[in-house]
């Protein structure tokens, strides 16, 4: 089964479009978890036991684990280590560097994390991406249209006949020789995401912006048909409280915000 197949079989098998993103920072928890020995790995154990049932995918974010120096590597790993075997395990961290280095990067997220699939930055090209994709159970998701607001600077460029955008999706389409390649599409682009959709086929998407950043949940999910897709909501799930009930929070909004994507999806 490859990494495309594999994220078909769990979207089915838990009936769930949502990816939760694990964006933790320390002084955004309870006193009583900021106070604990190992905050960062005891806030996201809270929260995987609290959401696994509703999510087929999470996504942990590297840079708010590398800002707390060796501590916060421990906790990644032990993050990763800790995810349940029945969800895809994604590394956001948006790599993408000459061939030697990204065999090193590739070496370090899939083999010392033991992730399915880590985010791609594309700029430099195939050879920079050839690492990620050498093994077919593991996934490569190439940014292609993001959801911030300076998206806007480079990935909407034309020459006239398409947007760098474009030719970003019709090139990684052309890599995708062994089913493990997919792309990052704002939720926040929901028309362009239509068309994005036509060019990629049935690639799978990763499609953050949902929550907090205010992405159009519904039209985003409808666009977003003809292949897989994971939806992830990062800040609105994991802070749905600050308190000592944060668990129960998160669990309670992932659930939500499940149903709301299989209601938009038609799922059951």
């Amino acid at each position: 089964m490859n990494f495309a197949e594999r994220v078909n079989d769990l979207v089915e098998k838990k009936n769930s479009l949502l990816c939760v993103g694990l964006d933790t920072v320390v002084e955004k928890m309870p006193p009583s978890i900021q106070a604990s020995a190992d905050p960062l790995f005891n806030f996201n154990k809270k929260i995987i036991d609290a959401t696994a049932e509703y999510a087929a995918a999470f996504k942990v974010n590297l840079a708010f684990y590398e800002a707390y120096g060796a501590q916060g590597w421990q906790a990644l790993h032990k993050t990763f280590a800790y995810l349940p075997d029945d969800v895809i395990k994604i590394a956001d961290a948006k790599r993408g560097d000459i061939g030697n280095t990204a065999k090193k990067y590739a070496e370090a997220v899939f083999g010392q994390l033991d992730a399915d699939a880590v985010t791609i930055n594309p700029y430099m090209g195939f050879d920079s991406a050839e690492p990620f994709l050498q093994d077919e159970t593991k996934g490569a998701f190439f940014l292609c249209l993001t959801s911030n607001p300076g998206s806007m600077d480079f990935q909407h460029f034309s020459n006239g006949r398409e947007k760098l955008y474009e030719r970003v999706a019709a090139r990684v389409k052309e890599w995708n020789s062994r089913g493990n390649c997919g792309l990052v599409v704002g939720a926040t682009h929901p028309q362009e995401l239509a068309g994005i959709r036509k060019i990629a086929g049935d690639m799978p998407l990763l499609i953050p912006g949902i929550g907090a950043q205010g992405g159009d949940l519904e039209s985003s999910v409808k666009n977003a048909a003809g292949g897989a897709a994971l939806f992830n909501s990062s800040r609105g799930i994991i802070y749905a409280s600050n308190s000592d009930d944060f668990a129960l929070a998160a669990a309670d909004k992932a659930q939500r915000t499940r149903q709301q994507l299989n209601k938009a999806g038609k799922l059951n």
